[in-house]
């Protein structure tokens, strides 16, 4: 089963026993963590309704990224300017389970009685 899982702006897929690099979320290592904006949810070629599906994880890192140089210069203005950049990320991995993906309990709206026409 795999998911659609949509957090710090970007989307990541994820099943059962992927490790995925995320925009960095607060929490030590070894701390488990819900996912619950998913997109799309299935298995195979099938869909699956995604109302009420979590994903959990559980992170296995904070940890930076590679640094990225920015270098500013206007030709002929003796301006240069050099600056970097690190940005933090968060490393997590979702369980081996096929039972990563829960469907949270919500209980059913009351039907509406049905009008007669008269």
């Amino acid at each position: 089963m795999f998911a659609i899982v949509r957090t710090g702006g970007k989307q990541y897929r994820v099943a059962a026993g992927d490790k995925i690099v995320v925009e960095k979320l607060d929490g030590e290592a070894g701390a488990s963590i819900t996912l619950g904006d998913i997109l799309l949810a299935g298995e195979g070629s099938e869909l699956h309704s995604v109302e009420g599906l979590t994903v959990s994880a559980e992170i296995i890192a904070q940890a930076k990224a590679d640094k990225v140089i920015v270098f500013k210069k206007r030709r002929r203005h003796n301006y240069r300017r050099k600056n970097g950049h690190r940005q933090r990320h968060t490393i997590c991995a979702s369980p081996r389970s096929a039972t990563m993906i829960s469907r949270q309990h919500r209980p059913r709206p009351m039907p509406r009685p049905l009008r007669r026409k008269e």
